[in-house]
């Protein structure tokens, strides 16, 4: 078993921020790295992303609703979305994807994993991409009670509980010892006025599992020159620019909007 564990999520088609995510990964000694799901969405040349994810031994890789859709050619992401900007942001992204994903990525994505359930160091462990209820379920720090993440764990049988979805990463360690960690995204900042990205990185060596959330920096001024290049909103490049959200916010808590600038 190896003592340190990388994970991440969201994608976003960021084909430079996954390539510098393994990279940083992989020079800090983990032996084991799970992404946890859409690979697509928001950024451009999404086959760009799929060498990088597909046949390396120490990468672990599960579907999240995105990949689900375009595995299946669906209409739209299901990303859970609810308000009509967010949802229209969402489509012009999900349109761009499918129609730019290559059919055997396709096909890869439709037959992903939806879950990955370990055991690190006789701890009972779940990968989940948004909860383990619901795929596309967001689980915000501010809304997420200890009392409900307790239920959450005990009802699906986890010590240690890892998920992404809402592109914001946080960590709870419950009263009891067990934790909850969403590892955030990787292919766009995190609504903070960095442009940098976030994973997670699991220490197995201690009594305890610790976990490190790290930045990673990236080329986010070719990404955003190319996300123009290939006529994706405006709004898509300023966030990659300046950290902060211009779209899904609608989707936001109260705490989490007020963190960032709109």
């Amino acid at each position: 078993m190896p003592d340190l564990i990388a994970l991440f999520g969201g994608v976003y088609n960021n084909y430079l921020s996954l390539k510098a995510t393994l990279d940083d990964a992989r020079r800090r000694g983990a032996h084991e790295i799970y992404c946890l799901g859409d690979m697509g969405g928001f950024g451009p040349h999404p086959d760009r992303v799929f060498p990088l994810l597909r046949d390396a031994k120490d990468l672990f890789v599960m579907q999240g609703n995105y990949d689900h859709s375009i595995g299946h050619r669906l209409d739209d992401c299901a990303c859970g979305y609810t308000d009509p900007r967010d949802n229209h942001f969402a489509q012009v992204s999900y349109d761009y994807t499918l129609a730019h994903t290559a059919d055997e990525h396709k096909d890869w994505l439709r037959d992903l994993p939806t879950h990955f359930r370990r055991q690190w160091r006789g701890r009972d462990v779940l990968l989940a991409h948004g909860s383990p209820r619901r795929v596309n379920e967001f689980l915000w720090e501010s809304t997420c009670s200890d009392a409900f993440l307790a239920h959450l764990l005990d009802a699906h049988g986890a010590d240690l509980l890892f998920v992404t979805h809402t592109g914001i990463p946080w960590h709870r360690r419950l009263p009891d010892g067990r934790q909850v960690i969403n590892v955030g995204a990787i292919g766009r900042p995190a609504n903070d006025g960095r442009t940098s990205v976030d994973y997670a990185l699991v220490d197995l060596s201690g009594d305890e599992p610790s976990v490190t959330f790290c930045p990673v920096s990236y080329d986010h001024h070719r990404l955003a020159n190319e996300m123009r290049e290939e006529g994706l909103p405006e709004e898509f490049a300023e966030t990659i620019l300046t950290g902060w959200w211009t779209t899904c916010l609608e989707i936001l808590p109260a705490k989490e909007r007020h963190r960032g600038r709109y």
